[in-house]
């Protein structure tokens, strides 16, 4: 569902504003439409933090902008709390915007790649703070380009590996 709706806000959004949308993840704004904060490249190699607005008119779904700023003004992200399973985080610019994503997989896939740009195209110091290093590192276990699968697999594993221990025979 989530790759459908990033082609369609690329081709419909971005494309003809001549940016690459690199990650979006739906968040929290509004009872009654769906927000998603994008980030997105434009030609000049531009990172830009989207807020798209999406709602449907009959059958055709629509896009509209409602905020727009630049990576390069961005000077923290701040996860909350990074012992807690929360989706809250605040973007600082000059106006701190307090948000709340779908989930805390979301919060962290949006600051990864946030971090991933910023070293990309800025190298500035960006501050991210109240994130778990484990999750946010792209050189962890934990991390991979499949978003949180691995993550899972991983817990399957250790699942199937205790269940497969309790049922050994202990020895006399």
């Amino acid at each position: 569902m989530s790759s459908l709706v990033k082609e369609d806000l690329q081709k419909k959004l971005f494309k003809p504003l001549s940016q690459h949308l690199y990650e979006f993840i739906e968040i929290e704004f509004s009872v009654q439409d769906r927000y998603y904060l994008c980030v997105s490249v434009t030609k000049n190699e531009e990172v830009k933090i989207i807020m798209v607005k999406h709602y449907r008119i009959g059958l055709d779904e629509k896009y509209e902008v409602t905020k727009k700023w630049s990576l390069n003004d961005l000077q923290m992200i701040d996860g909350k709390e990074a012992d807690t399973d929360n989706p809250f985080f605040d973007l600082h610019f000059k106006k701190v915007y307090s948000l709340e994503a779908y989930s805390c997989a979301s919060k962290y896939a949006f600051a990864r790649t946030v971090n991933k740009l910023n070293h990309a195209y800025l190298k500035k110091d960006l501050q991210i703070v109240n994130f778990d290093s484990t999750y946010m590192n792209d050189d962890s276990i934990w991390s991979s380009n499949n978003k949180d699968c691995l993550v899972l697999l991983r817990i399957c594993f250790y699942a199937f590996n205790l269940v497969c221990l309790s049922l050994c025979p202990l020895p006399l």
